[in-house]
């Protein structure tokens, strides 16, 4: 319990109560103890009641500093200024005062932008260098009058403006990771995105111009293909879902797709007229030991070059490796097209492959075959646990 209350961030209440603690101290003890003391070489020697009221009048307004920030400096200042200057504190004794002095000053360099409290700081401490200095008989004693004044306000401004200035560049560095965390959002979420529709756009495209062609004399062929763009688009929607509803907390969305989907992928580009031969092999003891952002980075990368076939080069073969090792996922994907294949042609395909395989640290290759055809090449290395 008592370590939970270490840990846990004051709330306003605490940090009110600690102020009042240190008020009546300030106040009702250390100020007013102060101003009891009775001068060295004669001076002022007041009754009781305005020893204690000179120290409540210092050491209270400490209470209220987070709150009115402003006027508990310049009260508690002027305050201290005057007692010093009238002798109702010897000099010997301003040790209590000037602990006054520093905290409301701490607190308005903490609170008040910089010019502001600055301002006030040095108003004030013209006064109680005017102040004191008038009690001095000689250039030294003004001189050292002066000296004390800044002594009691300046360390506790600049300490206070210190922890300000760290404050906000902690604040501006948080904000820019917030940034920077919605940023890879939202291409996360982008690149996902275009990966689910990129690959059944393209076989829903290829279908559609088969019911077309073959609406007329083959009206069964054309129900068929419109079967599987229905098949087609319902999956479609099932994934896209999935990637928004990651967006939303509390929904349950289903798993992202690895390495185990793979099969299905195959059989689905073989709708689009790509005959896919799917090589996987695992030297791990199974797909579930491989990180699930490298399963689903392997996924798109297969995804997208098939879909790149489906495309630019069906009808064809693809030949598709999927080599699971001890810390690393290797993925090639060689098509044997008979069209030219255009590197202008694949508008974000290559680039979100490479993205998604420089995110893990691996290498990617892409480009035509000598002897025709395009070859996909992508190595995404992983931590091992355990």
């Amino acid at each position: 319990m008592s370590t939970h209350l270490l840990a846990r961030r004051p709330r306003p209440i605490d940090l009110y109560l600690v102020d009042g603690v240190l008020a009546v101290v300030l106040g009702a003890a250390l100020c007013a103890y102060a101003a009891l003391e009775a001068p060295q070489n004669g001076g002022v020697r007041e009754p009781v009641w305005v020893s204690v009221v000179t120290g409540l009048v210092i050491g209270l307004p400490v209470a209220v500093r987070r709150r009115w920030p402003v006027t508990v400096a310049v009260a508690v200042s002027l305050a201290a200024a005057v007692a010093l200057v009238t002798g109702l504190i010897p000099n010997f004794a301003a040790a209590a005062p000037a602990v006054a002095i520093g905290l409301a000053f701490y607190t308005l360099a903490v609170a008040e932008p910089a010019r502001r409290s600055l301002a006030y700081a040095v108003v004030c401490l013209a006064v109680m260098s005017l102040g004191l200095a008038s009690t001095a008989g000689d250039l030294w004693t003004r001189g050292g009058a002066a000296g004390y004044a800044t002594v009691m306000i300046a360390p506790a401004w600049l300490l206070g403006w210190s922890i300000r200035e760290r404050r906000a560049l902690a604040a501006s560095q948080s904000e820019q990771l917030v940034r920077q965390a919605a940023t890879e959002e939202r291409l996360r979420v982008a690149r996902e995105l275009h990966d689910v529709v990129a690959h059944t756009m393209s076989l829903i495209v290829v279908k559609a111009a088969v019911a077309n062609h073959v609406a007329d004399a083959d009206p069964d062929e054309a129900r068929d293909a419109l079967r599987v763009i229905e098949r087609t688009g319902r999956s479609a929607l099932t994934d896209i879902r999935r990637v928004l509803g990651a967006l939303r907390e509390g929904i349950e969305y289903a798993p992202a797709p690895g390495i185990g989907e793979l099969p299905e992928l195959a059989d689905r580009a073989a709708i689009g007229g790509v005959d896919v031969r799917l090589d996987v092999r695992q030297d791990v003891p199974g797909v579930s030991a491989v990180p699930e952002s490298v399963g689903l980075a392997a996924y798109r990368i297969v995804q997208e070059a098939v879909t790149n076939v489906v495309k630019h080069a069906a009808p064809a073969g693809c030949h598709t490796t999927v080599v699971v090792q001890p810390g690393e996922v290797r993925v090639e994907v060689v098509d044997d097209g008979r069209r030219p294949v255009r590197m202008n042609g694949y508008g974000h395909g290559l680039t979100g492959m490479r993205e998604r395989v420089a995110l893990h640290g691996g290498d990617f290759s892409a480009g035509p075959r000598p002897g025709g055809g395009f070859a996909v090449s992508a190595r995404l290395p992983y931590r091992e646990v355990g």
